[in-house]
């Protein structure tokens, strides 16, 4: 029986010499694993800079991040169909344009805001037009 004992005693000790590599192996993987998860990825980074902003102030007191209001090709595409198609409705706007409805929604509304366009009834008319 002693024998049994000491040849079970051998192979444990050898399959344990053969698998402490691959244990400290998942230990430094582990360890490495929870470095990485207090780091943000690269993208998420970029957000915490400051970027100059070109707009006005809003209601809030702080600044709007991205270019002005109606200065996008589409908002001047829309001004310009409005400048042509007095009365134009936002469905004429969206069929010719080739957008859908919900964009020129947004959009008006700040080309009006900012003077540019005016509303009457369901059409839209160009402020320097009336």
């Amino acid at each position: 029986m002693a024998d049994f004992l000491d040849e079970k005693r051998k192979e444990i000790r050898a399959r344990l010499q053969e698998l402490k590599p691959l244990v400290d192996e998942y230990h430094r993987l582990e360890a490495a694993a929870q470095a990485l998860d207090g780091v943000k990825p690269a993208g998420a980074g970029a957000s915490t800079r400051r970027t100059r902003t070109t707009s006005t102030r809003t209601g809030t007191g702080t600044r709007r991040r991205g270019r002005p209001r109606g200065s996008g090709t589409r908002s001047k595409e829309a001004l310009a169909l409005v400048r042509s198609n007095p009365g134009i409705s936002i469905p004429e706007l969206a069929d010719k344009m080739g957008i859908n409805q919900n964009y020129l929604y947004r959009v008006l509304p700040g080309l009006q805001k900012d003077g540019m366009v005016r509303k009457e009834g369901r059409g839209w008319h160009a402020r320097d037009a009336a």
